[in-house]
């Protein structure tokens, strides 16, 4: 009775590979601790990487119903998830670093210049009018600035 097993480390190994790449996207880079260092998604494609040369192994056992079939899927899919753990590498290490620096932005401490926004009521609010108004009867002596993108 010839029993055809599947090789499952493989494509688990494969599921992990791709689960890793799209959850930075999707799940991580909601999270501060994780979008500034992707250390759960790396962890992920570890466990991936394992799974592939494990799956890899089986591949190129002697004991296979279709030895040359096997080899050749195992290899392309180990290789395919091999270069979506380098995109994500050389995206997150390599291209973030191509970003320029915000040398305009204001810095800690920096006095900024005169402004007038709205303020989360829609009224208008400058700078001179925050640093004048009294805070529990005390002039204040600086202003915190938050800024939250907008819905566009």
């Amino acid at each position: 009775m010839n029993v055809r097993r599947i090789n499952w480390p493989l494509w688990v190994g494969f599921l992990l590979t791709i689960a890793a790449f799209m959850t930075y996207f999707f799940v991580f880079v909601w999270i501060p601790f994780t979008r500034d260092f992707p250390w759960a998604n790396l962890l992920l494609f570890a466990f991936a990487g394992v799974l592939l040369f494990m799956g890899l192994r089986r591949g190129f056992a002697s004991d296979r119903p279709h030895p040359t079939r096997s080899k050749i899927v195992a290899v392309i899919v180990s290789a395919f998830s091999l270069l979506v753990c380098a995109l994500f590498v050389f995206s997150f290490f390599v291209v973030g670093r191509w970003l320029p620096a915000s040398k305009g932005a204001p810095q800690v401490g920096q006095r900024v210049p005169e402004f007038t926004l709205p303020d989360t009521t829609g009224k208008p609010v400058s700078l001179n009018e925050l640093l004048r108004s009294p805070i529990n009867g005390k002039t204040p002596r600086g202003v915190l600035l938050v800024f939250y993108r907008g819905y566009w």
